[in-house]
């Protein structure tokens, strides 16, 4: 009988043991990392302003949601000058925000948007948007950048900010396309 007891404590014991074995492995395991967010495609044609503007403070990410940080690039601008959308989309916001023109560009194809300030708009929103077509002029004034004028662009997918040199290809990035120039000292071949 006893014997008979025993089996059956282990039959009905041992999983019990095991299964509070198992969750206690499974409760103090790390969490599996969050998935990775996919990465931001190059897809821009345009600076916002110019050629090549000088970049005056870059992309500082917030350590937490609410710190310190920069969540754009402030490329340098005239006051006047157009401004205008890096990638093809539609106009999300073109008006006022604290005193400051704004426009944001949903990209197109994509869960990006981009936005520009200070920026006085000449699109509305809905309008859609060709790369390199204007969307605003940059606003004289306002202290973001000191004693000079510029053109804060930034870049978010949902509520989370990125980098927007991200959207630069390499060509646009660093320097612009390549250029032939002409072939010196080389005969021309005979017809």
């Amino acid at each position: 009988m006893r014997r008979a007891m025993r089996w059956m404590w282990a039959a009905t014991a041992l999983p019990l043991v095991l299964g509070a074995t198992a969750a206690r492995a499974w409760v103090g395991a790390d969490p599996p990392p969050p998935p990775a967010a996919p990465p931001v495609p190059a897809l821009a044609r345009a600076w916002p302003v110019g050629v090549r503007p000088p970049v005056l403070r870059g992309w500082e990410p917030p350590a937490t949601v609410y710190g310190p940080g920069h969540r754009g690039v402030d490329v340098g601008a005239s006051a006047g000058e157009p401004v205008r959308a890096v990638a093809a989309g539609r106009v999300s916001y073109a008006g006022r925000v604290a005193g400051r023109g704004v426009v944001s560009v949903q990209l197109a194809g994509t869960e990006l948007r981009t936005t520009y300030e200070p920026v006085t708009p000449t699109v509305r929103k809905g309008d859609e948007v060709a790369a390199g077509e204007v969307v605003g002029t940059v606003e004289a004034g306002g202290a973001h950048c000191g004693a000079r004028v510029c053109v804060h662009w930034g870049l978010l997918r949902g509520d989370g900010y990125l980098d927007p040199l991200l959207l630069l290809p390499p060509w646009l990035l660093n320097g612009g396309p390549s250029r032939l120039l002409p072939v010196l000292g080389v005969p021309l071949p005979e017809r």
